[in-house]
């Protein structure tokens, strides 16, 4: 057998050399192309993938068992979720992922899909379309801590890899990735980059390929690709082909690939899918002509399986798909792009090209695939497309049957149901599950705050992208569309005018903070003993857990401090409190938060806690300040500024409000929380602390003294501040009562998180005031002055439906 020199290495230099010790020789797996992209000029044809090349289904599907082998080998017996590179390699990891009986697979996609969760994103710099989206159904089939195999078609340099793998270990913190491809064209400088990025992540990263080797590139090879003939592509027949469609059968509830996450659990729903739409695919194809199937851009695993089906049935069948890359089309020996098409992209709103190189069985079948001999019957091109790619499009002038057909092609357009991640997301979160969430979270990894200070029981959201303007969320949440823990406000990044300001807050409260905290610590143990565990309602709670904590410490008392999320109209966590009660008495634990204003919070404890199932735990919520009288447990009843609840996370341990979103947060898993490392430079959450704590020993004789007086009150809540609400509604119209927040914390909070109308103040020039009037200011908003309030201040919330 004679083996022609590849085109573009006799007449361009573009050379492929072979590294010893792969699995393959590399000029087995992959041919030299070309493209006219600026940023890289060549392109390695694959002849196992099924992209650019007709190939054998049973080849694709070795490769792709193969790869996956060599995976299970790194991996031993350990479970592991599969993620493949959107386009060419979605069909490449489905493949290792059902070798190696992944816990899940996904593949990143580039199609946009209305009903879908976009959980994260990334960017390949050299690629005709950079983005990749993941978008599983739900979050957390893609969030834990399993080992991640990446698997590409190649790897030229892996710098693309590399800023995935960053990406995705911001997302969800691994210690141990496995990259898998077909062909690593690495050099050594390559090699030492993935050593450097194995120890700047603290996790171990592996390599495994079935071809390994180096491409050697021409000076000028951009310039002389440019320089060669336009491509003529879309060639045309004296006689056009004919057109015919049919449906497949496929249940809603079965994924068909991994746009969304495909579960072990679906393995044995898909595989008999798959039997099914195969059956139904046979009735409508002709006896004894060869087929081509052609899967679309990242269908490829199913149209793939489809055609083994056939070829397993005896049908001469080829496999490929169409493609998003604009590849170099040379009708020339020995060049693997032998014949393109240019298509219109038959999805809705989309308007950039698409591709199909060849479309038929190829003369040179013995170097470039190993097959039979070219058929005498021309072979029927089997278009395997979803439902998005279902339209008129697809037929219409330009589209990809037509221009098919018009190379004399006969064309049959097989169509299957794309899954809905509305029905597959419901199903997932209906599931029983036992898997729970693990341990939990600690500084520096997750937060700012020292590990002994506070544990978090919070499922880590850093890497994902929640936040939304206040305007668009306030909107959101007034309408019914979106409860507001299932997005974040931006962060309030406060200027120098307000940071100094912050500095003489804290200068001038920190010794009454002090007072309140060390006089609430005492009432605590008073009545608790000195056995309590503290669960701070994340995230203003926490650093007043924190200050407990060094309070009793001080004491003597070591108590555990843990940071759990409450949510207004949702409840409490109630994964965090099955972690406590498995870790603790359910008796020692205290609840904390740093202030009432009209006491939603202790009335939502209070509900959640009768409504868990499991252990019983007290509802009398701690604070540090009362002014609203909505618990019996508190360092004081006035009014008065917290300063850290005057800054968001940078007083907070850098970490975000917690959120609670059903795409993101899976039944048995903590609610979630972002930890904010770019804001590290203005983080002032240790020196609030420690300004705080620095005053503990000034306060103690003062401490006893009112840890007596208030043992001595009637501290039944009245829910007294309810009453001046109330007149505020009536006075001002309001229709919600959520959209009055009483007292310096929650108006704080509503000039720094919500859309504020106005703001109330009892004093025109009360020193606590400064920085809401300073904020009000930066926004626009009017301050009045109102001498009956039952609150020092009120924020009011504007109505935006």
């Amino acid at each position: 057998m004679t083996v022609e020199i590849p085109w573009a290495t006799r007449t361009l230099g573009l050379r492929l050399h072979d590294r010893a010790r792969a699995e393959l020789a590399v000029d087995a797996l992959i041919q030299p192309g070309l493209r006219r992209n600026p940023r890289r000029a060549h392109l390695l044809v694959s002849t196992v993938l099924g992209k650019h090349l007709p190939a054998d289904p049973r080849l694709v599907l070795d490769a792709g068992h193969r790869l996956g082998d060599l995976v299970r080998a790194v991996l031993g017996d350990r479970p592991a979720v599969v993620l493949g590179f959107a386009e060419t390699a979605t069909g490449l990891g489905h493949c290792v992922a059902a070798r190696i009986g992944a816990r899940c697979y996904l593949h990143s996609t580039r199609r946009a899909v209305p009903t879908a969760a976009t959980l994260a994103g990334f960017e390949e710099g050299h690629s005709h379309a950079t983005s990749h989206l993941l978008q599983p159904a739900p979050a957390a089939i893609f969030l834990n801590d399993l080992p991640l195999v990446l698997v590409d078609d190649e790897i030229s340099t892996g710098a693309t890899a590399l800023d995935a793998l960053r990406a995705l270990h911001a997302l969800a913190p691994r210690t141990h990735y496995v990259l898998a491809t077909l062909v690593d064209m690495r050099d050594g400088h390559d090699r030492t980059e993935f050593v450097s990025a194995a120890a700047e992540l603290g996790a171990r990263i592996d390599t495994v390929c079935l071809g390994s080797g180096r491409t050697v590139l021409p000076d000028g090879l951009v310039a002389a690709v440019a320089e060669l003939p336009e491509p003529a592509l879309n060639p045309r027949a004296a006689r056009r082909g004919s057109y015919a469609r049919c449906e497949l059968p496929w249940p809603a509830g079965v994924p068909e690939g991994g746009r969304h996450g495909i579960l072990d659990s679906d393995t044995a729903a898909f595989e008999t899918a798959v039997g099914a739409a195969l059956g139904a695919l046979r009735t409508e194809l002709a006896p004894n002509r060869p087929v081509i199937v052609l899967g679309h851009e990242e269908l490829m695993y199913l149209p793939l399986r489809l055609a083994a089906g056939l070829a397993a049935a005896g049908i001469a069948t080829r496999f490929q798909t169409t493609t998003r890359s604009p590849a170099y089309v040379l009708d020339e020996p020995g060049y693997p792009l032998r014949r393109g098409f240019r298509f219109h992209a038959p999805e809705p709103g989309e308007t950039e090209p698409r591709y199909l190189y060849n479309a038929d069985w190829p003369a040179e079948s013995d170097w470039l695939i190993g097959g039979p001999s070219r058929p005498t019957t021309s072979p029927l091109l089997l278009v395997v497309i979803d439902t998005p790619a279902d339209t008129v499009k697809l037929t219409a002038a330009g589209g990809l049957v037509d221009v098919l057909t018009a190379a004399g092609s006969d064309v049959l357009v097989a169509v299957l149901p794309e899954a809905d991640p509305r029905t597959l997301r419901a199903a997932r979160v209906a599931a029983p599950r036992t898997a729970r969430s693990g341990g939990p979270l600690h500084g520096p990894r997750f937060g700012s705050y020292a590990a002994h200070e506070v544990s978090w029981l919070l499922k880590d959201l850093s890497g994902i992208d929640l936040e939304a303007g206040v305007e668009v969320r306030e909107r959101r949440a007034q309408a019914g569309v979106a409860h507001y823990a299932e997005s974040l406000p931006i962060e309030y990044r406060p200027d120098a005018e307000y940071r100094a300001l912050f500095e003489e807050m804290l200068a001038a409260t920190a010794r009454r903070v002090a007072l309140a905290v060390g006089t609430l610590a005492e009432l605590i143990v008073t009545e608790r003993g000195a056995d309590v565990v503290l669960a701070s309602l994340a995230r203003a709670g926490t650093p007043i857990g924190i200050l407990l904590r060094r309070w009793l410490a001080a004491r003597g008392i070591e108590a555990p401090h843990y940071a759990i999320s409450i949510v207004r109209g949702r409840g409490i966590d109630t994964a965090a409190l099955d972690y406590l009660a498995r870790q603790h008495d359910p008796a020692s634990v205290v609840f904390v938060d740093g202030w009432t204003g009209k006491g939603a919070i202790a009335r939502e404890l209070s509900a959640a806690l009768t409504r868990y199932r499991g252990a019983r735990f007290s509802d009398d919520l701690a604070v540090v300040a009362d002014p609203g009288h909505c618990v019996r447990t508190f360092g004081t009843r006035d009014d008065f500024l917290i300063p850290s609840a005057g800054l968001n996370s940078t007083v907070s341990g850098l970490v975000s409000r917690t959120v609670l979103n059903d795409t993101l947060i899976g039944p048995g898993e903590f609610h979630g929380a972002k930890f904010y490392r770019k804001l590290a430079a203005e983080d002032v959450s240790a020196r609030f602390l420690d300004t705080v704590a620095a005053e503990f020993p000034s306060v103690r004789l003062q401490v006893a003294e009112e840890v007596t007086a208030i043992s001595a009150l009637d501290r039944t809540p009245t829910w007294s501040g309810l009453a001046s609400v109330a007149a505020v509604r009536a006075e001002y119209g309001i229709s919600e009562v959520n959209f009055v927040k009483p007292g310096v914390g929650e108006t704080t909070r509503v000039l720094l998180r919500r859309v504020p109308w106005r703001v109330l103040v009892r004093a025109a020039d009360a020193p606590e005031h400064a920085h809401i009037r300073l904020l009000a200011a930066a926004r626009g908003v009017p301050v009045e002055v109102a001498p009956d309030l039952g609150y020092s201040c009120m924020g009011l919330i504007k109505e935006v439906r």
